[in-house]
């Protein structure tokens, strides 16, 4: 458990600097939103497609690793969104807690973290809990929230959305990657060494960011937050272990998944929360707690799946 800890706390590390040098104003709110940009846009962008182009198409998609991912993470959102409506919240504002409970920044955060912890086994399934998130429940959140708002869906509301999703940079670098790959083709020296070059910029650049995002968050509506923390943090990972069992997924595959889910509250759902002005502040508090928890659930779990 040590040698877990020690491992994960360059990556927290990490986060704490950006916050600390965004609390002291060192680091400006512009600034944290610049490199942010560079990160999601180039950064990030690189990496996922050096890791796509590598990855065999066959082997990263398995039927069952998306049943049990799905039916996991689905189960822990149909509670979140009933725990929410039972607190009398409205449909939309329901769905965006249920957001909270299972999606996590994988992309900022597993992505880099998670490969280095974990080793290459872990870059298959870390990409397919993040085309998942971004393709199935992203969308999801959006059409629903669209849907109670114009009394419906419509052909003119939906295909915004749909464009929204495809024009991702992260859906689209690894779409790009796996092409790339699927067809076979060579890696130019000069353009893998271009790419290792800026992908290396985006683990310390993507947890910089997100410990100066956290650094303008404000604690409140403690209650619900903690409890969609929680949810994301425990349930989450419990609910798809459960399910990986239950599909017979390969236990190497399975463990990465549980470890994934474990991670804390992405950082798009706030996004997305003041997008629409649902839930800013019960979201904005479990995104802080989420991510101040995960340096303590995150060695847990790793050494849990025996990692």
């Amino acid at each position: 458990m040590t040698e877990i800890l020690l491992k994960t706390l360059p990556f927290f590390a990490l986060i704490v600097l950006g916050w600390a040098a965004a609390a002291t104003r060192f680091f400006p709110a512009q600034g944290a939103a610049w490199l942010t940009k560079f990160v999601f846009y180039f950064a990030l962008s690189a990496m996922l497609f050096r890791f796509a182009a590598g990855v065999d198409l066959g082997q990263l998609f398995d039927l069952r690793f998306v049943l049990a991912y799905l039916a996991g993470s689905t189960a822990v959102w149909a509670l979140g969104l009933c725990v929410a409506r039972a607190r009398g919240l409205a449909l939309p504002e329901a769905a965006m807690e249920a957001q909270c409970c299972m999606i996590g920044n994988t992309g900022f955060l597993g992505v880099p973290m998670l490969v280095v912890l974990l080793g290459p086994a872990a870059i298959g399934p870390v990409l397919m809990v993040l085309i998942i998130d971004m393709l199935v429940f992203s969308t999801l959140i959006t059409l629903i929230v669209h849907g109670s708002r114009h009394g419906g869906l419509r052909l003119v509301t939906v295909l915004p959305v749909l464009r929204g999703v495809a024009a991702n940079p992260m859906i689209l670098a690894m779409v790009a990657g796996l092409t790339w790959g699927g067809m076979a083709l060579p890696m130019p020296a000069p353009l893998d060494e271009f790419l290792a070059l800026l992908g290396a910029a985006a683990t310390p650049g993507a947890l910089f960011a997100i410990g100066a995002s956290l650094a303008g968050r404000r604690l409140a509506r403690l209650a619900p937050s903690a409890w969609l923390s929680g949810a994301k943090l425990v349930l989450h990972p419990a609910a798809v272990g459960l399910a990986a069992w239950g599909f017979g997924v390969d236990p190497v595959a399975a463990g990465v998944m549980v470890v994934a889910a474990g991670l804390p509250v992405a950082g798009n759902v706030y996004i997305l929360a003041q997008h629409f002005g649902l839930a800013q502040q019960r979201v904005s508090t479990a995104i802080l707690i989420s991510t101040a928890a995960s340096i303590a659930t995150i060695p847990v779990l790793i050494v849990l799946i025996g990692a």
